[in-house]
């Protein structure tokens, strides 16, 4: 640690004398220099802060950092939600009550996983920072997930309990007799229980004593233990689990301090906690800095602004979709009166950033791009519309990357004579690869080794190195400004959602009357991402029954993952098919 901090001041220290000496020359290298400049120092000194941190005995933890707000300034409020206001040393002394709940009804042991199947509400932050407490993992599962995928995700992560909401009942009470089986124990956090023998837990925690645990349930706990496991949709199968170790948490909350996050900031998170942005950067961030966030249950174009003044927000949290559905809503005479200064997130596409910026006025855009259990990321600190990022000489020596040819249709990068990579060359569209190295370590799947494998890329450069395969394309301008192009393998993303497409494959084969399913996503005119397509031959002699097809999809799969267009292959009747009903069913093309 000594050494790495002494080489990036050495580096940053002789950087900045040689431009102090030789100006003309490093402004006709490149007009980004200071910046990049800027930009590497500023992540270096966070990411040596995080390891420092995490170096200590007993290692200095994001809880910690948490616990240090609620010392100095415990009447700053951390959370907004509807009409309800939680200052920091409330959600200190509500997460205490939870803990010691948790660890007296509930019996948790430090280690023991914990799912939680919760929307956007304040119980979601205080029962994170209540299991950090005591030392237990907490795995976020998706509120869209149902049945088999639901049943999945709580045994991927080992959970020994799973804490719900009533507004998940039916979701609960269809998978309630194999979670028992499995010996989960489930809870509501609510008041009252709506389902008969699950017990809800809010009024024992409510009763709670809040007085700080013993530190001997965190004793165990250093950098590489496991903090939080967020599902993603790969590229094959059902959601997996992404471990985010106490060394990525911090990290990564401290993407919103390297765009400019202050102490003094609101920030509106309409994002689902559930996902890595909503949870780690959006509440984690406020963590870090000690700034205020604004949980919204639900994103709503007409509210958006409203919400914005109402509760004072000086940044937003966004994915593309967001910011397009503000663009596409009308127009409102008072739109441009906010103190929104800036917006952070990933997805947003040059022409919704043009509009966003002519409607709504001047707000600094910080895109960025990471998978949530990528190695590394990038951060547009230029305000380049349309990129991603940029690839500066000093970040690909902190964090190795590259572009390399890539073979869509064989779905596996291209190799030369060496069974190397091929890197691609400026303006060429390249699958983007990452080095995992010590300072870019590559964490994996809980309890999957063989998806885990998958995403590791060996020989790309020189034989025997190890790169961490993004699964997504980039291009890369003669400005080195770097751009998101499209995904690869059996994924797309729709509705801010990763689909997995042999997911809803092996889903759709089950309906009686389909032979064989293939799917795929296509493009759609004025939406983000691309939409599911269902190419679908029937059985001999059956019929297509849209009804029943709508029916089956809307309670097997979750919205976002649910095809919206439907092909009839030859071998059937295109007029014996029923049309589907109004609203959110599928379409038939034919």
């Amino acid at each position: 640690m000594p050494a790495l901090v002494a080489i990036t001041v050495a580096v940053a220290t002789g950087l900045v004398l040689l431009v102090l000496l030789v100006p003309p020359l490093t402004s006709r290298v490149t007009p980004y220099f200071w910046q990049d400049l800027v930009a590497f120092i500023r992540l270096a000194t966070s990411s040596l802060r995080c390891r420092r941190r995490l170096s200590r005995r007993p290692p200095l933890t994001l809880l910690d950092v948490f616990q240090e707000h609620v010392r100095r300034r415990p009447n700053r409020v951390l959370l907004r939600f509807r009409d309800e206001v939680y200052t920091y040393g409330a959600v200190e002394r509500w997460s205490n009550r939870a803990a010691r709940c948790f660890s007296g009804s509930l019996r948790l042991q430090p280690g023991q996983p914990v799912a939680v199947f919760l929307p956007n509400e304040p119980a979601y932050v205080w029962t994170w920072l209540a299991l950090a407490k005591l030392g237990c993992p907490l795995a976020c599962l998706n509120c869209h997930l149902r049945g088999r995928a639901l049943l999945h995700a709580t045994a991927t992560a080992r959970a020994a309990v799973l804490l719900a909401s009533p507004e998940l009942q039916a979701a609960v009470e269809e998978v309630l007799p194999a979670l028992q089986r499995d010996g989960v124990r489930v809870c509501y956090l609510s008041s009252a229980s709506p389902t008969p023998g699950v017990p809800a837990l809010l009024p024992a925690i409510a009763a709670a004593s809040d007085e700080p645990l013993p530190g001997h349930h965190r004793a165990g706990v250093t950098g590489d233990s496991k903090a939080v496991y967020i599902f993603t949709s790969g590229t094959t199968g059902l959601p997996k689990a992404a471990v985010i170790t106490e060394m990525k948490l911090m990290l990564v909350a401290n993407l919103g301090r390297l765009c400019g996050l202050r102490a003094d900031d609101v920030i509106y998170t309409p994002l689902p906690l559930y996902h890595s942005a909503g949870l780690l950067i959006g509440v984690g961030g406020c963590l870090e800095v000690g700034a205020t966030c604004v949980l919204r249950a639900k994103f709503s174009a007409s509210q958006f602004w409203a919400d914005c003044r109402r509760h004072r927000v000086s940044v937003i949290q966004y994915v593309g979709e967001l910011l397009r559905y503000l663009c596409n809503a009308p127009q409102r005479p008072n739109e441009r009166q906010h103190g929104v200064r800036m917006a952070l997130g990933n997805g947003l596409r040059a022409e919704v950033w043009r509009e966003f910026l002519r409607r709504f006025g001047p707000v600094s855009i910080w895109e960025f791009y990471g998978a949530t259990e990528g190695n590394a990321g990038f951060i547009n600190y230029t305000g380049k519309v349309g990129a991603v990022g940029r690839a500066n000489v000093f970040l690909k020596a902190f964090a190795p990357f590259e572009l390399v040819r890539y073979n869509v249709e064989q779905d596996e990068p291209v190799r030369d004579h060496r069974g190397l990579c091929v890197p691609v060359r400026p303006g060429e569209t390249g699958l983007l690869v990452i080095k995992i190295t010590r300072n870019t370590p590559f964490h994996g799947y809980l309890g999957d080794s063989q998806k885990t494998e998958k995403k590791i890329l060996r020989d790309v450069l020189v034989k025997g190195d190890l790169f961490f395969n993004s699964g997504d394309l980039l291009m890369m301008d003669h400005e080195r400004f770097l751009y998101f192009q499209d995904r690869v393998g059996d994924t797309f993303r729709w509705k801010g959602e990763n689909v997995a497409t042999t997911e809803v494959e092996a889903t759709l084969a089950m309906v009686d009357f389909i032979q064989e399913v293939n799917v795929y996503g296509v493009a759609v005119p004025g939406c983000e991402g691309r939409c599911g397509m269902a190419a679908v031959r029937l059985k001999a002699g059956r019929d297509f029954q849209g009804r029943s097809f709508y029916s089956f999809t809307a309670e097997t799969l979750p919205g976002y993952a649910a095809p919206r267009f439907l092909r009839i292959q030859v071998g059937s009747s295109p007029a014996r098919a029923q049309v589907a009903p109004e609203g959110p069913a599928p379409g038939v093309l034919f």
